[in-house]
């Protein structure tokens, strides 16, 4: 019987959801819980899941007054990292990420909207995601902040408006700037509930070209997000 796995989802509002990863846990036959921090949703105890996935949000690491649960979801997110467990954040989930490991998050001086190609760094050489990651592809981008990347991280890709777009920590800790678990639903429900970001500026597209891809353009996300999540199981269970 393959192996399976106890995976919580740390979620932020509710139009920014796990989305195809449910899809590929549910594949696979792994448990998916959640915490729905905006509705007050507890924490787990650590020794209750194995891998902690933590998910984008409109909202910046440092607006803890705004949002109270901010201040224990980060003690929360430094315990795991503790703990030994992997992890993979998305957007503000990766801003997380790099603020339980130190490095300094920031408003960037460009917003980041829209599908543009991020391009693969030569320091994810000799990791997990050395053989899976392209050289170059088209993602989905929403995103204000930046962050540097943590002591002793790999950065994973860079973009032309944003030089950090992922970075890889000890093979089992993984940020992601970028969105590649997204479907033309959660775009189109994006659109809806943070619409007022979409400025004009040099990197953001207009609601138009955001809901213009087709289909076809979310399928190379979803494969790499699906080999990657793959990797990463292999690599737990080896």
């Amino acid at each position: 019987m393959a192996k399976k796995l106890r995976i919580h989802v740390l979620q932020h509002v509710p139009f920014e959801g796990p989305a195809m990863i449910t899809h590929w846990a549910k594949n696979h036959g792994h448990q998916l819980t959640c915490s729905k921090l905006y509705q007050g949703g507890n924490l787990p105890e650590q020794r209750d899941f194995d891998w902690l996935i933590i998910m984008g949000g409109p909202m910046g690491v440092y607006d803890t007054k705004q949002y109270e649960w901010l201040t224990l979801e980060q003690a929360f997110i430094r315990s795991t990292i503790a703990a030994g467990k992997y992890i993979l954040g998305i957007c503000l989930g990766a801003q997380l990420l790099a603020t339980a490991l130190g490095a300094r998050v920031y408003p960037h001086q460009h917003r980041e909207i829209g599908w543009f190609d991020i391009h693969r760094s030569a320091d994810i050489q000799e990791t997990l995601l050395e053989n899976i990651w392209p050289e170059t592809i088209k993602v989905f981008h929403w995103h204000g902040d930046t962050f540097d990347l943590p002591p002793e991280a790999r950065q994973i890709a860079s973009s032309e408006a944003c030089q950090n777009q992922g970075f890889i920590l000890d093979n089992r800790i993984i940020g992601l700037q970028f969105h590649i678990e997204v479907t033309m639903n959660a775009v189109a429900t994006l659109i809806e509930h943070c619409g007022n970001e979409l400025d004009g500026t040099r990197y953001v597209q207009n609601e138009t070209e955001l809901l213009a891809a087709p289909a076809e353009a979310y399928q190379p996300l979803h494969r790499l997000l699906n080999h990657m999540l793959d990797t990463m199981g292999q690599h737990y269970f080896s």
